[in-house]
């Protein structure tokens, strides 16, 4: 008899990713769930099971500190102190007295109703909402775990460090020595040190909310524990309109008809188009940051000048760029659909030699002058929704006006599996996390591109993962000691990729001999311990990496 072998990790994980999808798509098409409930408990022992490296220890009895920074940086604020939450469509809340709240690292509109509700928007598909369930439920087994600690079931009461917690966060007058006393009570109640609390309070502090760690661990712990003591319930909904609008695209198509009624009112819409998937400035301080700024960077490198952009305090120095942009062909597009995706058009005919870093072949006729265009990151299916919209025709009556598409260039950043933060991917095919599905392609750049640079450059398959905060080291060292060759891992590529195969060989509204150019910069490396997306960002050694790339995209679009 043949032994039955024993499942391993990379397989027990795989199989948690799949729970939670699934469960998560029932739970949207019911409608609602209670995290405490049936539902909840499954999304929250399948991500038990999983234990992403981003949560760090969210599957021991201690607190996690870092994924909690991970988590409300994409979050809105005040989100803690909600008992429901309303995941909605857009449905024209922006029109009342209310303001929107916009997470700092995701582009999404969140409304608080009142004392007890947190609205948020979806309009980037279901990605989104996976991102978000996610991080929530990470939220819930934080919040229990407090709960569980403080909480003196045969009392009905609480342990003191709480009860010194909850005095110190009603106090509207708080002095230095009563702040380091409730340090001291938190570090008691997450199982940490006072060291380790001291410093991610300093992460947490803003200047309106010098507390605001503290605040957060309290209210993270109070509802939880009025679920327990009262039976009132957090709750999560699903508005009927978002069931509805789900996945037929109706941002996408608004975004991709402002842009091809762009096109067309600049007379643009029979020129040869290079679509690039980037952030919004490194293609525009490429075009023409150095001239621009010769005079106030003499004797500095260009990546000197594109680290000085970078900073936050330069605002002065990149509006003079976008102005003389402006000014010699750029024209950027208010994204007014949903979709949270900016962009520019760059029209070469008009590029002046003495603001442009670039020339354009002076043989070729104004009206057969390429023009470039640059969109903003999408998120994960989001980038099949947008770019499937687009280049599909624009219809006038009865009439359908064919972009003229050349090439499609991504540019992304990237979890690597071999390398550390802004070292280089260069993929050959796109894996899709949890399927059969594969996209290989001939890709425009190669490794040899990029030699030369003092970066590590890898080349080979990338997979795209259904969430970032999913990473699970035992299934991505699974891919990387197996023969599909992967080197790093994304949200978006086989969205893409799906959406420009479909357009040029089914559909055939683009050349089916469209030009494919993709490359990631490393944003982390989810195999190292402490070099996860929760471990910061990358500051400036991103810098080098984006421009690098930007620099070849735009050198193949212009010989």
């Amino acid at each position: 008899m043949t032994a039955i072998k024993e499942t391993t990790r990379a397989q027990e994980s795989t199989n948690a990713i799949e729970r939670l999808y699934v469960t998560m798509r029932h739970l949207l098409n019911r409608g609602f769930y209670k995290p405490s409930g049936v539902s909840g408990n499954a999304l929250r022992n399948a991500l038990l099971v999983l234990r992403p490296e981003i949560y760090g220890s969210v599957a021991e009895d201690r607190g996690e500190l870092n994924g909690l920074i991970y988590v409300l940086e994409r979050l809105p604020m005040g989100i803690e102190q909600c008992r429901y939450i309303n995941l909605t469509s857009d449905e024209g809340i922006s029109k009342s007295h209310l303001q929107p709240i916009i997470p700092p690292k995701r582009r999404r509109n969140c409304y608080r109703i009142d004392d007890e509700q947190m609205n948020i928007e979806i309009t980037r598909g279901r990605s989104d909402i996976y991102d978000i369930l996610t991080h929530l439920t990470f939220l819930f087994i934080e919040a229990d775990k407090i709960c569980e600690r403080v909480w003196i079931e045969e009392d009905s009461t609480t342990i003191r460090d709480w009860q010194k917690l909850e005095e110190f966060v009603k106090q509207t007058e708080r002095t230095e020595d009563e702040r380091e006393v409730a340090y001291i009570h938190v570090a008691n109640i997450l199982s940490r040190t006072y060291a380790e609390v001291v410093a991610i309070q300093k992460k947490f502090a803003t200047d309106a909310m010098p507390d605001r760690f503290l605040e957060f661990i309290y209210w993270l712990g109070k509802l939880a524990i009025e679920e327990v003591a009262t039976g009132n319930k957090r709750t999560i909904t699903f508005s009927p309109l978002l069931r509805e609008r789900l996945g037929h695209h109706i941002h996408g198509e608004r975004w991709a008809t402002t842009i091809k009624e762009t096109l067309e009112k600049y007379n643009l819409l029979g020129r040869p188009l290079h679509i690039i998937s980037a952030n919004m400035h490194s293609v525009m301080n490429s075009l023409f940051a150095r001239k621009v700024l010769g005079a106030e960077f003499e004797g500095k490198d260009d990546l000197e000048i594109y680290q000085a952009l970078s900073l936050s305090e330069n605002k002065e120095l990149r509006n003079k760029v976008e102005k003389v942009a402006i000014a010699n062909g750029m024209i950027p597009i208010e994204d007014t659909s949903g979709a949270n995706i900016s962009v520019q058009l760059f029209d070469t005919a008009k590029f002046n030699d003495a603001a442009c870093c670039y020339k354009v072949d002076t043989s070729i006729p104004e009206d057969e002058k390429p023009v470039i265009f640059v969109m903003d990151y999408a998120f994960g299916e989001q980038a099949y929704e947008t770019i499937d919209e687009l280049l599909k025709p624009l219809e006038k009556g009865d009439d359908k006006i064919f972009l003229n598409v050349d090439s499609v260039s991504i540019m992304g950043k990237a979890g690597i599996l071999e390398g550390g933060k802004g070292d280089l991917m260069i993929p050959s095919a796109h894996i899709f996390e949890g399927t059969a599905d594969n996209y290989p392609f001939e890709n425009e750049l190669c490794a040899k591109d990029f030699e030369g640079h003092g970066l590590k450059v890898l080349e080979g398959t990338m997979v795209t993962v259904l969430g970032t905060s999913l990473q699970n080291k035992d299934i991505l060292k699974f891919f990387y000691e197996s023969t599909w060759n992967v080197i790093g891992l994304e949200m978006e590529g086989v969205h893409y990729q799906k959406a420009i195969q479909s357009a040029s060989r089914v559909r055939k509204s683009v050349s089916k001999d469209v030009k494919v150019r993709y490359a990631y910069y490393a944003s982390d490396n989810p195999l190292e311990t402490g070099s996860t997306l929760a471990s910061g960002g990358l500051g400036t050694t991103g810098v080098k990496p984006t421009y690098l790339i930007t620099y070849k995209i735009l050198e193949q679009i212009f010989i």
